[in-house]
Order: structure tokens, then sequence, then C-alpha cells
């Protein structure tokens, strides 16, 4: 499996994000060391797979707005990320709820590192 250090970041991020497993600082250290495209498609699959109507959504979205509040950076990051073409591309021809958190973050990856 290529990228697989990419790949484990990638889900650590998410984690960090769905799972609360992390605090805010440290999710913003993994945040700060990705790339703006890919903290783009994990925001944008957090918000598709956590909808006001899911249970969890509080948390996850909280966890998801503490980050941005705190860190502006990780939002204005997201924002630049969206302008890539990879993107308008997934978007076009995916939607989030598509795929589950592992098999994401395998295609993005992928695509992002190939």
């Amino acid at each position: 499996m290529a990228f697989n250090s990419e790949k484990a970041s990638a889900r650590r991020l998410l984690g960090a994000l769905e799972d609360g497993t992390l605090g805010v600082a440290d999710t913003f250290y993994l945040v700060e060391d990705a790339d703006p495209t890919l903290v783009y498609f994990i925001f944008t699959w957090l918000r598709a797979w956590y909808p006001a109507s899911h249970p969890a959504a509080d948390a996850v979205l909280g966890r998801l707005g503490a980050l941005c509040s705190r860190y502006p950076k990780a939002a204005r990051m997201a924002k630049a990320g969206q302008a890539d073409a990879l993107v308008a591309w997934f978007e076009e021809a995916h939607g989030y709820r598509d795929f589950r958190a592992t098999e994401f973050i395998d295609l993005v990856v992928e695509k992002l590192e190939g």
C-alpha cells in the first residue's frame, strides 16, 4: 500500500476531530502539517457525515468549530484547499457520503500524492 505514512497522518487528523482523540492544540499541529486540500477534504467529509440530525454531530462539529475558532489558520487552510482542481474532480464524480472514513482517506491521499 503506497503512501502509508501520509494515510496514517490523515487518519489521525480525522480521528482527532471525529473521536476527540486529541486536544485542540495537538489537532492543530496535525492540520498545520497537512496539505490544505486534505484539510478541506477532511472538514467537508465530517460535515457531510455528521449533519445536525446525527447524534454525534454536536460533539464532532463542536470540535471542528473549536479548532477553527482557536486557530483561524485551520479554516484558512481549508478555504485555500477548496480551490484545488482535485476537489472539483472529486465533487463532480463523487459524494462525500459515498465513502467510509478509511476508503475516503485512501482515495484522497492517493490522488494528492500520486
